[in-house]
C-alpha cells in the first residue's frame, strides 16, 4: 500500500490510516474478501468504515519492543550521542524519557529494511516490535527486550486482525473459528481507550490490557509529550465481559488528567 511504500513523515500521508485505506476500498468493492492487518496500524479514533467489520483477532503475540544494536550493547550502555532509529512517536517519547543521552532519528520501512539500514551504519541501534522480528525470523538479532515500564507498547501491539465485509456470512463464519476471545477482549478495551482520547498519528499514546489471575481485566495506558518530558498514566480494572467500558473509563481518566491539552499541543 501507499503507507508501506512511503518513507517520509506518515502524518503527511494521512497518518496510520494510509496502511489500510486502499485495502478497505478493495474489500468494499469486492476485489478482495479478507484483509489481514497488524491491529496497531488500524486507526481507532474513527469507526471502522461502514460495511466492514473485524472478523477475528488471532492469539496475541509478544507486545514488547526490542533494541537491536550494532555493537551488542544494551540501550543503557550506549554512549552519549548514539543514534537510535525509529519513526514511532510513542517509542521516541519514551526513549527521550528513559535514555536522554541518545539521539533519535527517523527510520521507516519494513523490519528487513530497517535492519539493513542499521547494518549499513546509519544508526547505532534501532527499536522494533518483538512480534515483528519473530514474524520475519530475525529474533536472533535482538540485543535486549525493553520492559513494559520502560517502553509501554502500541495499542493493539502483537495482534493480527482479520477484516471482511459485514454481509459476508461465509467469510465471517470461517474467520470466526480463528478468533481468540481473550485477545478480542484486550483489543476492544485498548481501542475503546484510544477512541475516547481521539488521538492522531502524532500522538504518543501507549497501553495494554491484561487478564488478571482473578479473571478481571486490567488496562494500563499512558500519554506522552513528544519529548517525553510530560506524561500521564492511568491503570484501572474492570469486568472481563465489558472491555469497552473499561477502555472508555481509562480514556476518560486520562482526559481528566489533561490528556486533551497534551494531545492537541502536538501538530498533525
Amino acid at each position: 500500500t501507499s503507507g508501506d511504500q512511503w518513507m517520509g513523515d506518515l502524518a503527511k500521508l494521512g497518518g496510520k490510516g494510509a496502511f489500510v485505506r486502499e485495502i478497505d476500498r478493495n474489500l468494499l468493492d469486492g476485489s478482495v474478501d479478507l484483509a489481514v492487518h497488524c491491529l496497531k496500524d488500524i486507526p481507532a479514533d474513527v469507526p471502522v468504515p461502514e460495511g466492514l467489520t473485524f472478523a477475528a483477532y488471532l492469539p496475541r503475540e509478544d507486545i514488547r519492543d526490542a533494541v537491536i544494536s550494532r555493537t551488542g550493547a544494551p540501550m543503557a550502555e550506549l554512549p552519549a550521542g548514539a543514534v537510535i532509529g525509529t519513526s514511532a512517536v510513542r517509542r521516541a517519547a519514551q526513549l527521550h524519557l528513559h535514555y536522554p543521552q541518545v539521539e533519535i532519528k527517523p527510520l521507516r520501512g519494513n523490519v528487513n529494511t530497517r535492519l539493513m539500514r542499521l547494518d549499513a551504519g546509519h544508526f547505532d541501534a534501532i527499536v522494533a516490535a518483538v512480534a515483528g522480528l519473530h514474524r520475519v525470523n530475525e529474533a536472533d538479532r535482538i540485543t535486549e527486550i525493553l520492559g513494559l515500564q520502560t517502553m509501554c507498547p502500541a495499542i493493539g501491539a502483537g495482534v493480527i486482525a482479520l477484516q471482511c465485509r459485514n454481509t459476508d456470512t461465509a467469510v465471517l463464519a470461517l474467520s470466526g473459528r480463528l478468533n481468540d476471545a481473550e485477545t478480542h477482549r484486550h483489543a476492544t478495551a485498548e481501542r475503546a481507550m484510544l477512541h475516547a482520547l481521539q488521538g492522531h498519528c502524532n500522538s504518543p499514546i501507549a497501553g495494554y490490557a491484561r487478564t488478571e489471575p482473578n479473571g478481571k481485566l486490567s488496562l494500563c495506558a499512558k500519554v506522552f509529550s513528544l519529548d517525553g518530558s510530560q506524561w500521564l498514566d492511568s491503570h484501572h480494572w474492570g469486568v472481563a465481559d465489558d472491555p469497552a467500558a473499561l477502555g472508555y473509563f481509562v480514556g476518560a481518566d486520562l482526559l481528566r488528567q489533561g490528556a486533551r491539552a497534551l494531545i492537541d499541543s502536538i501538530a498533525h
